[in-house]
């Protein structure tokens, strides 16, 4: 389950918003097993609204360390939907995961901080389980996600501001 979760994690895109000095937003996470984009659409359509950034799993950058399966080559890696103020964020988890209907829901939580990415981090890993280290990937100098102890998993991302 761990390397399912730390492939979803590369599905990681989103828009910023600012709160006091620091721009953080927080946004949904919604995983599929397969018909990810079946459910973009029709999310997209219900919301009127458009669908941002489709990214397939045979995408990925080539430097990283996961080789694609041929099955997951054409399955959703990241597709955004802005709904209202937020971006709806959904994914198709990789072949053979662990997938739970109910409880494919995570929170992602971005702040161009990285101090206050390394403090909440560590505040919910307490008595919760890490997901994946914080750590550098394609899409973020610090990514981690992490059980909390309730539960919820959380992806914690710093996301630097555009110059």
């Amino acid at each position: 389950m761990k390397k399912s979760l730390i492939i979803i994690s590369l599905c990681f895109l989103g828009i910023i918003s600012q709160v006091n000095a620091q721009k953080t937003q927080m946004e949904v996470f919604i995983n599929f097993d397969g018909n990810c984009r079946e459910a973009v659409e029709f999310y997209a359509k219900t919301f009127n609204s458009t669908v941002n950034h489709l990214m397939t799993y045979s995408q990925v950058p080539p430097n990283t360390d996961y080789k694609v399966p041929e099955a997951d080559k054409n399955r959703v890696m990241y597709a955004g939907i802005p709904i209202g103020d937020i971006v709806a964020m959904f994914s198709d988890v990789p072949s053979g995961s662990e997938f739970i209907q109910g409880n494919n829901i995570s929170l992602t939580y971005s702040t161009d901080s990285r101090d206050e990415v390394k403090r909440i981090f560590n505040e919910l890993k307490e008595g919760g389980v890490v997901l994946m280290e914080l750590q550098t990937t394609f899409y973020s100098e610090l990514y981690g996600m992490v059980k909390d102890r309730f539960g919820i998993i959380w992806q914690i991302m710093y996301y630097s501001r555009p110059e």
